[in-house]
Formats: C-alpha cells, structure tokens, sequence
C-alpha cells in the first residue's frame, strides 16, 4: 500500500493528521532539514511507530530520495535506538545514580559507522527517541544535532516529523483494529 493511500485510510476525526503528514514530509514544511534528512527522519520514526503498513510505505516513497545505504541507516536509528531508549530511560528512571556511573556494556558500533553522515544519524534518533519517551537520549542527541550548527527550527522539525508519523501510526492501526 502507498503513503498516500493509507493517509487517504485516515478517519474524518484524523483530518489535521493528514494536513500535518503532507506537511512535515515536504521540504517547506520541515525547516531546517534538506530532503534527505526528511525521509530519513520519517523512515526510522515509521519504523520506531510499529505499525508495519506505514513503515513499508514511507520505506517505498523514500526509495526516490535516499540510496539503499541510507534507508539502512535509518533503519539501523530506529534498531538501536529501541534498546537505547529502553536501557537509558530505565536506569534515569529509577533515580539511582550509581546506575549511571556503570558501563552499559550494550554494542552500539553503529553509531559511529552508520552510512549515513553523523547529523541525518544524530536527528533519526533525535526522533525516535521522542517516540520512545526517553528523556536521556533525547537531550543527548539535541546536545550533538546543536553543536553541529544545526538550528532550534531544524531540530522541531525532527520532533514534528516523529510526532506526525507517530500519530498516523497509531491512528491507522487503532481504525483499522
């Protein structure tokens, strides 16, 4: 199925998500962001969001966009990111600081060798972290996306992103249930 006909699959009650999903995936309504950077964003929050239909579309309308390693990268954000969020959130949570003073001892060597260029990698978990609720990360990644001159704007714009896709995830999945 394509994006576009699973945003037409939105419910009437939806109708600000499907203004909203047309704008943050267009250049002009994601400031801050080039195209790529979009569809990367919007692919690993898919994939973070669980509801496979959407995932697979988003996948297949970043095809003209993105080269096969870059669809791996996001890919590899939204793999990661769901043991990171989980692991960081939990030991933040629990308000015990030796936790933090331990080495998670959890491989990440994908982070560092992601193909993807090191701020597209840094905004995909910017936004999957949102998703995932993890307080830790996600100040972690906006602390790495701002020291590489990206703006306030183009960070919201992540946020939107993820927020946006997330939304029409759980709406489609909760109308088609």
């Amino acid at each position: 199925m394509t994006l576009s006909e699973l945003r037409n699959q939105l419910p009437d009650y939806a109708k600000d998500l499907k203004l909203n999903l047309d704008s943050v995936l267009s250049d002009g309504g994601s400031l801050g962001l080039d195209g790529k950077q979009i569809h990367l964003i919007a692919l690993a929050s898919a994939i973070a969001s669980r509801y496979a239909p959407l995932a697979q579309a988003i996948e297949t309308a970043a095809t003209e966009h993105l080269s096969l390693e870059e669809i791996n990268g996001a890919k590899a954000a939204a793999a990661i990111m769901a043991m990171n969020n989980i692991y960081y959130r939990a030991t933040h949570l629990i308000e015990n600081d030796e936790y933090t003073q331990l080495r998670a001892g959890l491989r990440m060597n994908i982070m560092a060798n992601s193909g993807l260029d090191k701020i597209s990698f840094e905004l995909a978990p910017l936004a999957v972290s949102a998703i995932n609720g993890c307080g830790s990360c996600l100040a972690s990644h906006e602390k790495t996306i701002r020291q590489h001159n990206v703006s306030a704007q183009g960070v919201q714009s992540a946020l939107k992103i993820g927020a946006v896709i997330h939304a029409v995830a759980v709406t489609l999945e909760q109308s088609q249930a």
